[in-house]
């Protein structure tokens, strides 16, 4: 293990029991359009994660709303029994309607609730990181939703608490209330939206976990973004998504990837990414791509 997690990144200690390779997986792509209903190929789901265990990734990021079950579902008939040092990673807070909408769902109870279901559906004793999915204050303080997150750590059901789709003030309140292990925002090469939380998170030892590091496909970038992406990609031997991902590991240490995907040729592309050695010339020249207008997608 200590050859596999040196290639994927190094590792990062998200408490001083939990440590995790900076370059794992991300499930949600596994579920059906949309993040809904099932997958075309279930067989081809059960696949990408198992060899993602294999090529040595021992960090995966889940959600019971992620089809909603089916992502949990492949996840536990995939990998169970669970190998040791394997960290399954789940966000609370929202769920699915009847017409795939995201709707928030963070009252102090069915937070516990969606605990439990995350717990029953992996098929776990103890959930290793649970993101709380922060949406518009509806009048449930976010000390609450903490509070009840961190009683269910001191019951043994989880073992660290993280943080999504939080601005940098509200991290620091959340810090204030209990120990936060992991932020986890959109951010990447174009959209550099979270950038404070980056260096905010860093200095405070904890991991920062770009969502949708590779961006929605980059649909809004620019020619120029395109150009810079594919000269640096040439003068390396990588592919753009590669050198998007190692720009990431090289931004800051406590960046942990989460690349997702449905294929397993873009699975092992992405894991490769890790080796991807990027000059001083091609981060400068990567710093200087900033997508104009961009705000934190909804669905995640």
């Amino acid at each position: 293990m200590t050859s596999a997690s040196s290639a994927l990144g190094g590792k990062f200690p998200l408490t001083a029991e939990l440590t995790a390779s900076r370059l794992g997986f991300g499930a949600m792509q596994l579920a059906g359009p949309g993040v809904f209903g099932p997958p075309a190929d279930r067989e081809q789901a059960i696949r990408v994660l198992r060899r993602a265990v294999e090529l040595g990734i021992d960090h995966i990021d889940t959600s019971d709303f992620y089809g909603p079950w089916v992502v949990n579902e492949l996840i536990a008939e995939a990998l169970r029994p669970y190998r040791d040092g394997l960290v399954l990673a789940t966000k609370i807070g929202a769920y699915r309607d009847h017409e795939a909408a995201w709707l928030p769902l963070n009252h102090p109870d069915a937070l516990r609730a969606q605990v439990h279901d995350n717990l029953r559906r992996l098929g776990l004793e103890t959930l290793d990181l649970v993101y709380l999915r922060h949406t518009v204050d509806r009048g449930i303080a976010l000390a609450d939703q903490l509070g009840a997150l961190a009683e269910l750590r001191e019951q043994g059901l989880l073992r660290a608490i993280g943080l999504s789709n939080v601005s940098a003030a509200q991290f620091e309140e959340a810090r204030r209330h209990t120990e936060i292990a992991s932020v986890q925002n959109l951010y990447n090469v174009v959209n550099r939206t979270s950038a404070d939380l980056v260096e905010q998170t860093a200095a405070a030892g904890a991991a920062f976990v770009p969502f949708f590091p590779l961006g929605s496909g980059f649909a809004d970038s620019r020619a120029r973004q395109d150009d810079v992406l594919r000269a640096v990609a040439e003068r390396r031997g990588a592919t753009q998504a590669q050198v998007s991902l190692a720009w990431l590991l090289q931004r800051s240490p406590n960046i942990l990837l989460i690349p997702g995907t449905s294929s397993l040729g873009h699975l092992e592309e992405n894991t490769a990414a890790a080796g991807v050695a990027l000059t001083a010339e091609d981060v400068a020249e990567l710093d200087a791509l900033v997508a104009d207008g961009e705000t934190l997608e909804e669905a995640h």
